[in-house]
């Protein structure tokens, strides 16, 4: 690598389509040029090569299986030594300021440890991501969406980055040990964005950062496999990161998550509704079921990094606490989104 490469890139792709050309063409058109641009194929079948995307990028990871999202970002982060880590979605357009901007920030800013960018719906213009906010059960959910981007124009202090346009400066990365590889898909973001506030570093929100998504064009936006592993991984989520006093409230915080995604479902409103119109709806308890057994399987190792996570806390858990409530999403919110 290049000594003037500041950024790698990351884009982790399954389907390497006619998105991830108009994604890595985006990135060829940056007004900020000292990055370099890996993909990760996780199709299994070489699809990048076999259609010729890899002449867009300086470099191709090609796994056998889908190994997630998370463990492709740190795949590629092993191989890179530049001094920031950017991730990126292969159904994301970056407008052509998108890395100056986030750069910009983190050079402005060094106790930044991430930076959210403004991600826009493709479909209309309006907000999909300007950080993201917490859930009492570990649940997360975008910071504004939906919302006009005119009302998201300020650079300020988030609690936590959207992984689906990010940037990350690697003595950050490093340092908490990047994305937990046991989560898969879904909220790996979230995990990492708590680990890194655990250890004291802050994350911006830049509104100059300019991404349009297609949201969740490659595994849906309600699928059977989203359920699962959301569900899954939020209790992972709580039982790493949160104190003590969030712990114990979550399962109850999730009882009434569950009773408005009841109510979403028979309303129609919400993921929940559209998981009903797309799938069984009856077969929701069961993936909540399997989710919460599979995560109890899981509790042992949960609990040591929970231990190791507190064992290098730069902050107190008042602190966090405090972080959290002003970043908060009740349980009824995240069930009407």
């Amino acid at each position: 690598m290049s000594e003037s490469v500041r950024v790698t890139v990351v884009v982790p792709t399954l389907n390497a389509d006619s998105m991830l050309a108009e994604c890595l063409r985006s990135l060829e058109r940056q007004s900020f040029r000292a990055f370099e641009v890996i993909v990760v194929d996780n199709s299994g079948n070489k699809l990048v090569r076999s259609r010729k995307l890899e002449q867009l990028a300086t470099a191709v990871i090609e796994n056998d299986v889908n190994n997630g999202f998370g463990s492709a970002i740190n795949q590629a982060s092993a191989g890179s030594r530049a001094p920031f880590l950017a991730t990126l979605n292969d159904d994301a357009v970056a407008h052509p300021e998108w890395l100056a901007a986030l750069v910009s920030a983190m050079d402005d800013h060094p106790r930044a440890g991430s930076c959210a960018s403004q991600v826009r719906l493709h479909s209309d213009g309006t907000i999909d991501s300007t950080g993201m906010l917490i859930g009492g059960d570990g649940s997360s959910k975008q910071r504004g969406h939906r919302q006009p981007a005119s009302a998201f124009t300020r650079l300020e202090s988030v609690l936590l980055a959207s992984g689906s346009a990010a940037l990350y400066r690697r003595e950050m990365f490093d340092q908490i040990g990047g994305f937990d590889d046991d989560f898969f898909l879904y909220c790996e973001d979230t995990d990492l964005g708590l680990r890194a506030l655990w250890a004291g570093w802050d994350c911006l929100y830049v509104p100059n950062a300019v991404v349009d998504h297609r949201y969740s064009q490659t595994a849906g936006r309600a699928s059977a496999l989203k359920a699962y592993y959301v569900e899954r991984n939020r209790i992972a989520v709580a039982v790493k990161n949160f104190p003590a006093r969030m712990l114990f409230r979550a399962p109850f915080v999730a009882m009434a998550r569950y009773y408005w995604h009841f109510v979403a479902l028979v309303q129609g409103k919400g993921a929940a509704g559209e998981f009903h119109s797309s799938s069984n709806a009856l077969l929701l308890p069961w993936f909540v079921l399997r989710a919460n057994a599979a995560a109890f399987v899981r509790l042992p190792a949960l609990l040591r990094e929970r231990a190791r996570i507190r064992k290098h806390a730069h902050i107190s858990p008042s602190e966090f606490c405090a972080l959290a409530h002003a970043n908060y999403i009740s349980a009824r919110q995240v069930a009407s989104l």
